[in-house]
Parts: structure tokens; sequence; C-alpha cells
């Protein structure tokens, strides 16, 4: 099994695997992005919706009333509380001649009453002409203070989207750098194990050129006659002397390999540790962004509500001034007075 092959793979679909979580958490990240940016379009709709209703209301009960309607004597439900008896006066011009109430020459008060009535409507004409001018008033400042509340929303929407950009900006910087030192490392590693495993296969070859085996020592088929005697079938032997040299060797092979499983450890550890450390720092960074928003929301929430007080301030002042204008029930007792 080729260890190394599968490190390298494994490490290769870890590496994929947080490229797609980054990319996962990108796409998440702009569709929370997008949705905040259509409630507070919805949000906004809705409240000029509600301001246009409000106002088509309050301009129906200002200037659309049903007592200015030409057919309004036809519904009215006082209409028998304000009909007048059959007969008031004298002077009542229902009276016919038939009915023997009045007669010719008897209207001494003809000029009198056509010259109050002229005078009545001319005031009813410039009452008329006030409230109107002063509705139109009311309207152009209520215009103008939305169109207000409107710039200053869509700012700070803006401002809102920019600083969303340049913290997403910053993340990407962050990551970039953080994958480039990784590839810097991993390359660094690899060259380390690869110049290791060299090294280590000219020694294992040097060894076997050198030992024994291959180099057919003549002190292995020493015969117990004399050296000049070879034993045939014992030529491949090894006396005690090569094989302590053999078994140090193998020992100190075994602790060469026990030190570098140990720096690999070492550094696998060192690796993990910044691995954790870049993550805690992203984590910090990333907490510290979601209180940024949160404290940009509260402040955007305080300015909504001082805007609302205002408006609402607003209107109340607004109703004052429209019921400061309606005439009085001492205007309406003259009025029904003069006319009988």
């Amino acid at each position: 099994i080729d260890k190394d092959a599968l490190d390298a793979q494994v490490k290769e679909r870890k590496i994929q695997e947080a490229a797609e979580k980054a990319q996962h958490e990108k796409f998440a990240h702009d569709m929370n992005k997008n949705d905040k940016l259509m409630c507070l379009l919805e949000e906004r709709q809705k409240n000029e919706i509600k301001d246009l209703n409000r106002a088509l209301t309050e301009f129906h009960k200002n200037f659309q009333k049903p007592e200015t309607r030409r057919e309004f004597d036809l519904n009215d439900p006082q209409a028998l509380k304000k009909d007048r008896p059959a007969r008031v006066s004298d002077s009542d011009p229902r009276c016919t001649i038939s009915g023997m109430q009045k007669f010719m020459g008897e209207d001494l008060n003809y000029d009198q009453r056509m010259k109050f009535q002229k005078e009545q409507l001319r005031e009813w004409s410039l009452q008329q002409q006030k409230d109107w001018k002063n509705a139109l008033a009311d309207q152009k400042l209520a215009d103008d203070l939305y169109d207000k509340f409107r710039i200053e929303l869509d700012r700070k929407i803006m401002e809102e989207q920019r600083k969303e950009e340049e913290s997403r900006r910053v993340i990407c910087t962050a990551t970039k750098d953080f994958n480039r030192i990784q590839v810097a490392e991993l390359d660094h590693k690899n060259e380390l194990e690869k110049a290791q495993k060299i090294k280590d296969d000219m020694d294992e070859i040097t060894f076997l050129l050198r030992g024994d085996l291959l180099s057919e020592n003549p002190d292995q088929a020493i015969s117990p006659l004399g050296k000049h005697h070879v034993l045939v079938d014992r030529w491949k032997g090894m006396n005690q002397e090569q094989l302590m040299a053999i078994r140090q060797f193998q020992k100190e092979q075994a602790l060469e390999n026990l030190r570098v499983r140990e720096q690999e450890r070492q550094r696998d550890a060192e690796w993990d540790r910044q691995r954790l450390q870049t993550a805690r720092a992203q984590l910090l960074c990333e907490r510290q962004q979601q209180r940024q928003n949160r404290a940009q929301r509260r402040d955007l929430d305080f300015v909504n509500a001082e805007l609302s007080q205002e408006q609402k301030a607003k209107n109340i002042y607004l109703k004052e001034e429209e019921y400061s204008n309606i005439p009085t029930d001492e205007f309406y007792a003259q009025f029904n007075t003069t006319t009988r």
C-alpha cells in the first residue's frame, strides 16, 4: 500500500471539501443578504402603500364629504329633522297665492336679505379657498418629509451594502493568504519527504553494495581447519562480529525511523495548531462582524423609531389644525337666526 499517496489523496479531499464548504457558506451569506434586502424593500413598499391609502382617506374626508354632493339632499338621513314646517312666517317664500299667506308688496326686508345672503356666500367661498390652500400646503409638507425619509433609508441601505462588501473582501483576502501559506507549507513538506526518501534509498543501496552479502566476504567461509579451507555450503555465512554490526545498524535504523516519525508527528501537531489558530481567528472576526451588524441594526431601529414619532406628532398637529378650521355651533346658530 502506498501510504504517502493515500495521505496525499486524503489531504486533497480535505482541501476540496474545505473549498466547497467555503463556497456554500458564501452562497448562504449572499442568500441571507438578498433576503434582508428583499424584506427591506417589501417593508418600504408596504409603508408607501399605507401612506398613500392614508392620504387618500384624508383627502376623501376633507374635500369629498357627503355634504358637498349634489344629490345629498336626496340621501340625507337628517332630511326630516332639517325640514321646516309648512309655514314659518308671513314672509315664507313657500307660501303661494292660493295659500293666502303672502300678498304682493309685503316683502319689506328683501334688499337686506339679499345683501346678507351675498355676503354669506362670499365668506363661504373665501373659507373654502383658505381650506383648500391649507390642505395643499399640508400635503406638500407631508410629501417632502416622506421623500427625505426615503432618501435617508436608501442611503443607509447603500452604506450597509458597502460595509458588507468590505467585510467580504477582507475575508476573501485572509482566506487566500491562508490557502497560499498552506500550499507553500505542503510543497516544502513534500520536498523534505522526497529528499529524505532519496537519502534513505541511497543509504540502503550503499549498505547493500558494501555488505557482506553482495561483496562475499571471505571471512564468512573460514573453516575450523584453517583460513585456507573454505566451507562451500557456508560461504555466505557471517561471523558474530558481522551479525553484531548488522544488529547495531538495524538498531540505528530503528532509532532513525523513530526520530523521523517523531519529527513528522511534531510537524503534524504544529500544522494542526496553526490551523486551529487560523480557524479561531476567523471565528473571532465573524463574531466581531455579527456584533457590528447588530449594532448597526439597533441604530437603524432607533432612527426609524424617531422618524415614526416625528410622523405621529406631525399627524396630530395636522389633525388639530384641521379641527381648528371647523365652524363653531355659534356660527350655525347665528346662521339659522338670520335665515329665519
